[in-house]
């Protein structure tokens, strides 16, 4: 099974993290499949690749609480049909 999750990158102090696709699995750091956003918590920044995001929702991947609460907050979800807003 496939999860949008947060991978941690950056330095101590000063951290960053990828929204990356990765298989449950692995552990944090290790191998995802595509890298699919940014966000910097420090200077409240995301980035986003709409399109990667969309390709791995509709083919069942499960964004984890954190990050669908960054989707839900930059609007990304706007993307989706309403009947796939929805996930546990």
């Amino acid at each position: 099974m496939v999860k949008l999750r947060l991978k941690r990158c950056g330095r101590k102090q000063r951290v960053v993290y990828r929204i990356v696709a990765i298989d449950v699995r692995s552990r944090r750091e290790g191998k995802d499949l595509q890298k699919v956003g940014f966000y910097d918590p420090i200077k409240n920044q995301t980035y986003f690749n709409v399109p990667a995001i969309l390709y791995f929702l509709e083919r069942g991947a499960q964004p984890t609480g954190t990050v669908q609460d960054i989707l839900k907050r930059a609007g990304a979800f706007k993307e989706l049909h309403p009947n796939q807003t929805k996930f546990n």
